[in-house]
């Protein structure tokens, strides 16, 4: 059983999975086919194309990112450490273009966030060191990804890191009011319509 919290951005979702602990740790299903089959009516789909595993060191900061083509819905996961995750809506003419969430994701107490294609996604790392694990929805075409900076101040996200430490490639990404032509575009569809990937 999953339980389902509801984000201030429709579709953004935090999935937090039964846990079974004891002396021993804890034992958790991340992932089966017919569970994830019962929320496709919130746009969760049940399968997913590419698995994605990374290893940050604290300070890091990966994002915004997105895929103009084949656009990726991302199930975000973190094995060990802390994260600290945000979607961003960039969907132009989206009811919420220009908001964001964020959500602490830890090893210690497992759950996940489903972002839905057309949004940013970003994350920096609390702990000494993180694994995220990210299920995604189609896999990578590097000619269709895109970004915008992490400290636009038409997002204004508050990132709980000073000085965070970038990639070459995320420090050159442009701000939001200067990727008009390579934003995603707002479809009002309904979550079933869009849960399967297939």
């Amino acid at each position: 059983m999953t339980t389902v919290i509801e984000t201030e951005l429709p579709g953004v979702l935090v999935l937090e999975p039964r846990v079974f602990r004891d002396e021993r740790g804890y034992f958790r299903e991340a992932y089966r086919e017919s569970h994830f089959g019962e929320l496709a009516h919130l746009g969760v789909p049940s399968r997913f194309r590419q698995l994605n595993h990374s290893r940050s060191a604290r300070g890091v900061l990966r994002g915004l990112h997105y895929q103009l083509v084949q656009p990726q819905g991302k199930l975000v996961t973190v094995m060990h450490g802390e994260i600290f995750d945000v979607a961003a809506d960039v969907r132009v003419g989206s009811p919420t273009f220009g908001r964001w969430v964020g959500v602490r994701l830890t090893g210690e107490e497992p759950r996940s966030l489903w972002i839905p294609p057309g949004f940013a996604h970003g994350f920096c790392v609390l702990s000494d060191l993180a694994d995220v694990a990210y299920a995604c929805t189609e896999e990578y075409l590097p000619s269709g990804e895109h970004g915008v900076r992490y400290d636009d101040p038409a997002l204004g996200i508050e990132w709980p890191v000073t000085s965070p430490l970038l990639s070459a490639r995320d420090r050159q990404l442009p701000f939001l009011r200067d990727a008009d032509a390579h934003l995603p575009r707002f479809a009002a569809v309904s979550p079933t319509s869009a849960a399967d990937p297939s």
